[in-house]
């Protein structure tokens, strides 16, 4: 695994200075097959963090990286996909919980519909998840605290706000400026009453300067 260490931004908290690490996707993975099964027979990982951070990214490549692992790649389920609309932006979560998590929890496949932000509505088809030996979950709340028992892994992706923004609207257009920042509104509320961060496993760079194959390697800060 190649590792290399950078002096990062002060830390508020502690007052020290946190380094930027490089890590593989690939040994992570091993790390999570490794890990206890807390869901059932599944590992659960989830990854958190603000809207633009770079979730669905570090989630798709640390899928891919299980992928050549025993057991396959891992479904892959976004809580995007399972809210009613921008109002729902962390109610949702029964949603989940019925429809995924507890089945899995009994050792058996869970599904869910997926909500269609075009048509303003949940489409019929039901999106089967397999009993597998990890599920990845990401979305903003995803490794909230009611979870947090049944976690293998607990991952928060971070980047700077502005570059954040930036991001939201070249993916989904101008249009979606007041209900985006309504959203950016409500979700630092719910990191600051839920303190998701600081109980997080693994704090992600989703906007790094040090140099990397960003296919195979993600950044650390610790």
């Amino acid at each position: 695994m190649r590792r290399e260490e950078v002096p990062e931004l002060s830390d508020r908290r502690t007052g020290g200075s946190p380094v930027a690490v490089v890590e593989a996707y690939a040994e992570l993975a091993r790390r999570v097959l490794e890990g206890p099964a807390r869901l059932g027979r599944t590992r659960l990982v989830a990854v958190d963090g603000p809207s633009g951070a770079g979730k669905s990214r570090f989630a798709a490549r640390l899928a891919d990286a299980l992928a050549a692992l025993p057991g396959g790649r891992p479904p892959v389920v976004h809580t995007d996909d399972l809210l009613d609309g921008w109002d729902d932006q962390v109610t949702f979560w029964p949603r989940l919980d019925d429809g995924v998590l507890a089945p899995l929890r009994d050792g058996e496949p869970g599904g869910y519909r997926r909500y269609s932000w075009v048509r303003g509505r949940f489409l019929p088809r039901v999106i089967p998840v397999p009993v597998a030996p990890v599920l990845v979950v990401e979305g903003v709340s995803a490794a909230r605290a009611v979870v947090r028992p049944e976690l293998t892994l607990a991952v928060f992706v971070t980047a700077p706000a502005s570059l954040r923004l930036a991001r939201a609207v070249a993916r989904d257009g101008p249009e979606i400026l007041p209900d985006l920042r309504r959203w950016h509104d409500g979700e630092r509320a719910h990191f600051a009453a839920d303190d998701t961060r600081a109980h997080a496993d693994l704090l992600v760079d989703g906007a790094p300067a040090l140099p990397h194959d960003a296919d195979r390697y993600y950044v650390r800060i610790r």
